[in-house]
Order: structure tokens, then sequence, then C-alpha cells
């Protein structure tokens, strides 16, 4: 027998999103994520997906680019931001600090330094995992610990693979350098000495989600009379090492 036409239909999960709320500001916001979720977009493709008026959507995306909801790409298209990103990360049950526990002890043990990871919140880094050294002279840095994302090899990371916008706004007032920093895009590799804190050393390496983007450095700590002047000749290849783990852990649902 064929449905009636006056028959309730399935509801379009877009019309609903679509649906509005009665407060207009976060609907036409709602509206402009909801767009990007399909790629980057320009003003013009925006203005065109959404309906929304160029000068309101102009205003509205730097809105919500100022709280990295919404970004931009080399070519200047919006795309969605980096905030989503942490936002779903939160939501859920936070796999990288399941799986993190058992790498940090390797890189303790095969650097004999203390082993983080760090994961960008707002405008600071904080710290979701550490094995401390259990003897001897070693930075402390409990899980939890809110630390400066201008300073120190882990913000080196965090900032060297942002977009365009969130790069320049991470350089300002920096201890590093844009030159800085395209070196650690080269080398795969970040270090410090006594950036954040007088004679402490630190290297760290990126760790990568399954869309590849980076989102969170693991790093070791230590004094810089034991670390030397040149801690990532000595421990790069372990902390990479590390990065690359716990990125693999993160693509393959593995424990």
């Amino acid at each position: 027998m064929s449905p009636s036409p006056h028959a309730p239909q399935p509801a379009d999960p877009s019309a609903v999103r679509r649906t509005p709320s009665g407060v207009g500001v976060v609907d036409k916001s709602a509206a402009i994520l909801d767009a990007l979720e399909s790629g980057p977009a320009t003003l013009a493709g925006l203005v065109e997906a959404t309906g929304i008026a160029r000068p309101t959507l102009h205003r509205l995306a730097g809105a919500l680019a100022h709280h990295r909801l919404v970004g931009k790409d080399l070519h200047g298209r919006y795309v969605l931001g980096s905030r989503l990103t942490e936002l779903a990360s939160a939501a859920g049950e936070d796999r990288l600090t399941s799986v993190a526990g058992p790498v940090l002890l390797w890189l303790r043990d095969a650097t004999g330094e203390s082993a983080q990871v760090f994961r960008r919140q707002a405008d600071s880094r904080v710290c979701v995992a550490s094995a401390e050294r259990p003897v001897g002279l070693r930075d402390t840095i409990p899980v939890g610990t809110r630390m400066s994302m201008k300073a120190g090899s882990a913000a080196q990371v965090l900032v060297a693979w942002e977009d365009h916008d969130r790069l320049v706004e991470g350089l300002d007032e920096a201890v590093f350098t844009p030159t800085v920093l395209a070196a650690v895009r080269r080398r795969g590799w970040a270090q410090s000495l006594a950036e954040r804190e007088r004679g402490v050393a630190s290297v760290s390496a990126p760790v990568r989600g399954p869309s590849g983007r980076v989102i969170a450095a693991v790093s070791i700590s230590g004094p810089l009379e034991r670390l030397t002047r040149q801690p990532g000749r000595r421990h790069a290849d372990a902390v990479v090492s590390a990065g690359a783990r716990l990125t693999e852990l993160l693509r393959s649902g593995e424990d």
C-alpha cells in the first residue's frame, strides 16, 4: 500500500538544522558552520549558501574566527575552526589520554627525562598526561597544568602547523620566531633552551589525529645541564618516535 500523501514524512536532518530557534545571531552563526561542513568557502560562497547579507555574514564570520570556531586556509577561504576539534574531543572519552600512558613511560625510560603530552586549550596549553622521572633533579609538570603558548618547545609544535591567521597570532609576543617555526615544520620536532623557565630544556614532536591535523605535542623536559644546549641532538629521535606511536594508536583505534 502506498503511503497517504497526507502522512507525516521523515524529517530531513539538514532541514532540522535550519529550523530557526528564534535567536537570530545564533541561527545565522549555525548556518555559517553548517555551510562550512561541506568544505572551504569564500565569503561570496557563504553568502550564496546561507542567504545572509554580506555585511552581516562578514561580521559574524569575524566573530566566529575570534573564538576559533571558524578559520581560514592558505587561500583565504573560510574553514571550520580548530576550536571545534577541541570541543569534540572534550565531549566524549579522550582517547589521547587513554593511550598516552605506556608511550610516555617508554619515552621517559628511553631518555631518562620526564615526559608529557600537551594539548592546546584556548590561549594556553594544558598537560593532559605525564610520566615523571622517578629520582633525581627533574622538571615536574602535573596533569592539568596550564602553560603559555608563547614559549617552550611544545608551544612551538602546537603553533607551527596552525593555519595562517592563527600562526600570525601565535607569533605575537612569542619567544620563538617565524624562522624557528619553519625549522620545526621542516625537521618535525622542536627544542627549547630556558624559554619558559630558567635552567630548563625540552624537546617536543607533533601528535596527529586521524585527519592528519596536529592535535597535541609530546615532550620531554629536564635540567639544561643534563639535556645540554642541543637537547634535540640527544633526544629528538625518541620524542619523534613517541609522537608517531601516539598518532598510530589514534588512527588505528588500538589500545
